[in-house]
This record gives structure tokens, C-alpha cells and sequence, in this order.
């Protein structure tokens, strides 16, 4: 019997076949003159086609979302989905300390999670990249985020640390999309990112999407008029980053946290009594499909208009369009109110704590 490790090289070999067939056929779409590439770029494109699917289906049913009424068991049951959003995003915070400490760094853990909240707003702004950017500049300030003795974080560990984020909750997403949609054939969905965090895999991965980000931090600084110095100094004789091992314990945290994010969903369902409509296996599919893909599809900030446009795509044939239209925008109304008091608390919380810094260190 072949052992577990020939079984995953011979699987993966499998399916690097066909990957490395499409990108050979999608290759001369890179090197494409500009004037025949998308005006405006792909994430334009993607924005303003989600947006429109959404418009659409809003102008054909107007009437219809405008009769959905809530009751105050309803309202209730949205303020229940705000704090389980808030709830989601604390986790969030901290299954990124987690991530850094499985890169062999010490977090300070509540500052960490205090960071991560208080950088979350900054996801809304054009280009989708700077709560990324943000979390690099404090990684790279060394004692800021991570205990004594360390230095300043150089720049391709920084971003290493900060895309795992993302990466971890997107293969989570699958994972539990695959689980709530096994009897749908959707097993392999799942299968195949938890396979790519095999270090063997991942390591290439990363860090090519290192290089990405960190061109297009570049670009985006020089745009707004904006130093370099928004990154941490980076040593040219470095390396890429060596992953410590398969991420098992920030993958669990992550997994945790889409099932959080998935609860202020399913208050939201249940606020507009949609809970009979159809069981929850694939409404926790539905979600978790168009979740991923607002975290990880180029578009608008935060996910607007991809998520809704792929949830009515999933969902649309199964319950009744208005009111997952109700649903859909009740919960982009939740989780933005989460954001905001997330990082409202934390630059409170973080406002309070500067004066007792100096009377505890006088008193050390």
C-alpha cells in the first residue's frame, strides 16, 4: 500500500496537470498590448459587472424588498448578527497574532488584536490594500506588536505574516463550504486548499503572492504621492520565507471565525424568518461560497457587490429573490456596523491606555 505522502504527490501531480494547461493558455493574455487590455483594469470590470448584477435584480424587485418588514423580534435578531460579527472579528484579530507566532514571533497578544481591529476600516478604502499595508508598517516596528528582544520585522517575513491572514480564512471558507455541500458533490472544493498548505505547495504560493502585493503597495504608494517608507526596510541578501511547518492551529482559528461570520448571517436569515425557506446546510454553503469570493475576487473594497451578486447566483434558484435580497443587504449593513465599532473600541481602548503608560512605568 503506497504511503499517505505518495498518495498526496501523486494527487497533486494529478491536478498540476490541467492547471499547467490553462495557465499555458492563458499565458498570451499577459502579454497582451495595452490597447487591448480592459480599460481600467480587472478590478473595474468585476466591481462594476457585480454592482450591476445586484442593481439589476434590486430594480426587479423593488416592491417586493420594499414590503419585507421586521418585526422587533427582527431587529433583535440584527443586533444579535452585530455582535456576532463583532465576536467574529476579535477572533479574527487573534488567529492573526496566532499566525505570527506560528512564524516563531512573539506577539503581544491583546495589542496585536487591538491592531488588527483598529486597521480593519482601512480594507474600505480604493484598492483594497491598505489595512494590509498598515499591518506590515506596525510588523515592521518591531516592539510595537512583539515582545522584546526583536527587531524590526523585515519586509518579506512582515508580508508573509499578513498574507497568511486571508489565505488560512479563504481555505477555511472551502473547507466548510465543502463540508455543508458534500451530498452536492462539492467534497474537492474543500480537498484541494487544504492540500496547498502543505509547505511543499504553499511555500511557492506565498511567496509569489508576497512579490504581487508588494508591487502593487509600491504602485499604490507612488499614486498617492506617498514615501516608501510605509513598508519595512527589506535586505537584499534575504531569502524568501521558510515556512515553519503545515498552519493546523491559525487554519482552526480562521475556521472558527468563518463560522462566526457565517452566525451574523444566519441572524440576519432569521430576522426576516427565512430559516423554513431551505435548510441550513446550504445556506452555510451559499455564504461560504460568496464569502470566499469577496475576500478573494478583485473588485470593489471589502467585498461590495461580489458577495451579494454570488450568494443570489448560488441561492437565487432556492428561496425566493426578494427576500435574499433583504437578507444579503441587512447583512452588509451588519457586518460594516461591526467594523465600525470594532475599530472604534479598539482607538478608544488604545486612547485610554497611553496615560497609565508613563505612571506605570514611574512606578516600575
Amino acid at each position: 500500500m503506497p504511503a499517505p505522502q505518495q498518495l498526496l504527490s501523486s494527487l497533486m501531480a494529478q491536478i498540476q496537470r490541467p492547471l499547467s494547461l490553462l495557465k499555458q493558455w492563458f499565458k498570451p493574455l499577459a502579454a497582451l498590448p495595452p490597447w487591448l487590455r480592459l480599460p481600467g483594469g480587472a478590478r473595474f470590470w468585476v466591481t462594476l459587472l457585480s454592482l450591476g448584477f445586484l442593481l439589476a435584480a434590486l430594480k426587479g424587485n423593488t416592491e417586493q424588498v420594499l414590503a419585507q418588514r421586521l418585526d422587533p423580534q427582527g431587529w433583535l435578531w440584527l443586533v444579535i448578527g452585530v455582535g456576532l460579527s463583532l465576536f467574529s472579528l476579535v477572533i479574527n484579530g487573534l488567529g492573526w497574532a496566532v499566525g505570527l507566532r506560528w512564524f516563531r514571533l512573539r506577539p503581544r497578544w491583546g495589542l496585536s488584536v487591538r491592531a488588527y481591529l483598529s486597521t480593519n476600516l482601512l480594507k474600505y478604502l480604493p484598492g483594497g490594500i491598505w489595512h494590509l499595508a498598515e499591518r506590515v508598517r506596525l510588523l515592521g516596528q518591531g516592539d510595537r506588536l512583539l515582545r522584546a528582544p526583536t527587531s524590526a520585522v523585515a519586509t518579506p517575513l512582515a508580508l508573509a505574516a499578513t498574507l497568511l491572514d486571508p489565505l488560512l480564512a479563504a481555505s477555511a471558507a472551502l473547507a466548510i463550504a465543502a463540508a455543508a455541500g458534500w451530498r452536492a458533490g462539492w467534497p474537492l472544493l474543500g480537498l484541494l486548499p487544504l492540500l496547498l498548505l502543505v509547505p511543499r505547495w504553499f511555500q511557492p504560493l506565498l511567496q509569489r503572492l508576497e512579490r504581487s502585493r508588494e508591487r502593487q503597495l509600491t504602485r499604490a504608494q507612488a499614486a498617492r504621492g506617498l514615501e516608501s517608507s510605509a513598508l519595512p526596510p527589506q535586505d537584499p541578501a534575504a531569502g524568501g520565507v521558510l515556512l515553519p511547518g503545515y498552519p493546523l492551529v491559525p487554519l482552526l482559528v480562521l475556521g472558527l471565525f468563518v463560522l462566526l461570520r457565517f452566525g451574523g448571517f444566519a441572524a440576519c436569515v432569521l430576522a426576516f424568518d427565512q430559516q423554513l425557506s431551505l435548510p441550513w446546510a446550504p445556506w452555510l454553503l451559499g455564504f461560504a461560497l460568496a464569502w470566499t469570493a469577496g475576500l478573494v475576487v478583485p473588485g470593489a473594497p471589502g467585498g461590495l457587490g461580489v458577495f451579494e451578486a454570488v450568494l443570489l447566483v448560488q441561492l437565487g434558484g432556492q428561496v425566493a429573490e426578494a427576500p435574499l435580497l433583504a437578507v444579503a443587504l441587512s447583512y452588509r449593513l451588519v457586518v460594516t456596523a461591526a467594523d465600525l465599532l470594532a475599530a472604534l473600541t479598539a482607538r478608544l481602548d488604545g486612547s485610554l491606555e497611553r496615560p497609565r503608560r508613563p505612571a506605570t512605568s514611574a512606578d516600575a
